[in-house]
């Protein structure tokens, strides 16, 4: 007996049904925030940097489904890969064989780690993360993890134990009992450190919410200090791995990090399918897998699975064959530089920092009495309503889409596919500068827009 399928019949069908059944069977205040700030498109199909809606509109992505999309929308490499393992119908997931294809993504990606040795592959960033967290407790045999203020490693629970945001942890407590510390403050790592309980410190070399990079000499003084106390390194590189800042890792910017457990996955999956990978040393993976009675001590359901590994395959491929990471290097160079450029025009504009294709561009209290008056009123009803000011008509107007880099933050994070070029630098710097403009103007739709942020927040209070 034959079961039919047609989903682009279901698509043509029931296609513009998609915000209505959002609303109604999954996270109802997604619809809503996007109905309200005017986010609520329908876009058709995705290649490469752009999408584009039904009228034909091409709109370009300046986000990259948060990094997800290192190489952009449907890369014809990756595709072709997928279509092959697919069609080779292999015997996958059998959970008592060995298939050649996760032996061949875990050399590729050690290849890039040449101090790391062993490798796990779960589903997602949280899972590498969480992965990373039960190897450090295990190796060392110590309870503790260390993270940084506003650090954001996950949702699951014990990646919310290491996440430095209050509005992501409240209400699902108890959580482990994990601890901040300061980005870069090296004697409150080594304060904590003396109680000798510590198994570990996890860190994004450049975090993610608000793009703050970890000063210089920082990853290597940490490195050492928890050496001398026999604790772990673990770099979370789930958004700025796979070339993003401009090297393959991000804590490959400075000479002599070698961490003990590297985190993975996003860009990974070439944008088609969900793949986090952990990277570590031998002799951690050999305590953890200590015996054959350990053998399935840790594991994962869908974990190496034949899709999620040619995936990953294919946009290493990618990588090397169409030099991504000097693409993002380069390119993002010349972003950074227009956008710096502009500090000095716009008394709004108060930095322009980051490394690759991760930049974050901050806004701050104008000179200006007028303008100081708009701010004020913004700041006192909830603190990151002009980054979202900026970024609403940077889509209404110009057909980009951005985000505000996390809660509360006057900062606008870009991280666009690493495929991206002069062309699209053009694009971004005049569409921004053009918002500019008009926020310093004083007046016009910028700022009435502005009055419906407002009611809204007061509204959430």
């Amino acid at each position: 007996m034959s079961t039919e399928f047609d989903l682009g019949r279901l698509l043509a069908e029931r296609g513009a049904e998609r915000y209505e059944l959002h609303g109604k069977y999954l996270n109802h205040q997604l619809p809503r925030m996007l109905h309200t700030i005017g986010f609520d498109k329908v876009y058709e199909r995705g290649e490469g940097a752009y999408f584009w809606d039904a009228d034909g509109n091409d709109y370009l992505d300046m986000l990259a489904g948060f990094g997800v999309m290192g190489l952009g929308r449907h890369h014809p490499v990756v595709r072709k890969a997928l279509h092959d393992v697919l069609d080779a119908q292999l015997a996958d997931l059998t959970r008592f064989d060995c298939q050649p294809l996760p032996g061949l993504l875990a050399e590729k990606l050690l290849a890039h780690s040449p101090h790391l040795d062993r490798v796990f592959f779960g589903n997602s960033g949280t899972e590498a993360v969480e992965t990373a967290l039960k190897f450090a407790r295990y190796a060392t045999g110590k309870p503790r993890v260390l993270y940084c203020d506003h650090a954001f490693h996950g949702l699951t629970t014990g990646s919310l134990s290491v996440n430095g945001e209050a509005g992501f942890r409240d209400g699902f407590a108890p959580l482990l009992p994990d601890t901040a510390v300061p980005l870069g403050d090296l004697d409150a790592l080594a304060r904590e450190l003396k109680k000798g309980d510590v198994a570990a410190l996890v860190v994004e070399p450049i975090q993610g919410k608000g793009v703050h990079e970890a000063p210089p000499g920082y990853l290597r003084s940490a490195q050492e200090l928890l050496r001398r106390h026999k604790a772990l390194l673990i770099a979370d590189e789930v958004q700025t791995g796979l070339g993003r800042t401009g090297d393959f890792y991000a804590y490959q910017h400075e000479d002599g990090v070698e961490p003990d457990l590297v985190c993975v996955a996003k860009a990974l999956s070439g944008g088609y399918v969900p793949v986090g990978a952990t990277l570590g040393k031998d002799w951690i993976f050999k305590k953890v897998y200590s015996s054959m009675d350990r053998v399935l001590v840790h594991s994962a359901s869908f974990g190496s699975n034949a899709q999620a590994m040619a995936a990953g395959l294919a946009v290493l491929a990618v990588m090397e064959n169409e030099q991504i990471v000097a693409n993002a290097r380069a390119t993002g160079e010349l972003l950074k530089s227009r956008l710096a450029a502009l500090v000095d025009k716009y008394e709004l504009l108060a930095d322009v920092r980051g490394r690759g294709l991760m930049i974050g561009i901050e806004f701050g209290k104008p000179r200006s009495l007028k303008l100081r008056g708009r701010w004020t009123m913004l700041q006192a009803a909830r603190k990151g309503l002009f980054a979202q000011m900026v970024v609403v008509p940077l889509l209404q107007r110009h057909r980009i889409l951005t985000q505000v880099s996390g809660d509360h933050l006057e900062v606008i994070k870009l991280i666009p596919p690493l495929v991206v070029g002069e062309k699209e630098v053009d694009r971004f710097v005049d569409a921004f500068t053009d918002v500019m403009d008009d926020a310093h103007s004083g007046s016009g739709l910028m700022w009435d827009f502005s009055k419906t942020l407002v009611k809204q927040a007061v509204a959430n209070r």
